[in-house]
């Protein structure tokens, strides 16, 4: 099955570059191009894409409104958002997750791996980049406004198999990338993760990203375990 994906991006050359790789791929394929995040809610509502490769500094309408709009809608159910931008920071980071994103990438990712990126996102896993990952971890850990109060006592609910695929979404690997290291299949990979999900009561990916520092699973700067 063709993943349908639609570029919003007010630089010409860079959608060009996009559309070139995208269509590259016999499973991807570009169904259309916004300059503003006014258009790209119009063309999605349009051609209703599975994704939309969504830049966030665009004129008239940003893409975190855009993406807002998007997730908003109910009839655009199913369309998936994936962030890329040169603006990998904190606030962005958070911004997007909230407006309703399902990934985030900077804009240095290699071509392979933004075309892995627009498969897992449309496939309906989150995706963080490790640089994204570590920045939302900072920013939630130096909030005194931290919406999260996660306690070591809160992961007595898991497996020690749920444990350790926790630390490893902590890591900022993705389902697939989790089945490898586990050498399991993806599917059960991504039940682990829904599963530490439910009982962690996470809304998200992000949200159990963050659970996994504050209760002392995952410090910051360590690596993913091997």
């Amino acid at each position: 099955m063709t993943v349908r994906v639609v570029l919003a991006d007010d630089q010409k050359l860079i959608r060009a570059g996009f559309r070139v790789l995208i269509d590259s791929a016999d499973d991807l394929e570009v169904v259309g191009e916004a300059t503003t995040g006014a258009e790209a809610v119009e063309l999605a509502r349009q051609v209703h894409p599975d994704l939309v490769l969504m830049d966030i500094r665009m004129p008239e309408m940003d893409g975190l409104e855009a993406t807002r709009r998007i997730a908003g809608d109910e009839r655009l159910a199913g369309v998936r958002i994936l962030i890329l931008t040169t603006f990998e920071i904190d606030e962005y980071v958070l911004e997007a997750l909230r407006a309703g994103a399902s990934g985030f990438l900077g804009k240095g990712v290699d071509p392979d791996g933004l075309l892995d990126a627009i498969r897992t996102v449309a496939a309906g896993e989150a995706l963080l980049s490790p640089a994204a990952t570590k920045k939302l971890i900072g920013r939630f850990l130096a909030s005194p406004e931290n919406p999260c109060s996660a306690v070591p006592s809160q992961l007595e609910a898991l497996t020690e198999r749920e444990r350790e695929v926790l630390a490893l979404v902590a890591g900022g690997l993705s389902n697939d990338e989790i089945a490898q290291r586990l050498f399991v299949s993806p599917l059960t990979a991504k039940t682990h993760v829904n599963r530490a999900m439910a009982k962690l009561s996470a809304r998200d990916r992000a949200q159990l990203v963050v659970i996994a520092y504050q209760t002392g699973l995952v410090r910051p700067g360590e690596p993913p375990a091997e």
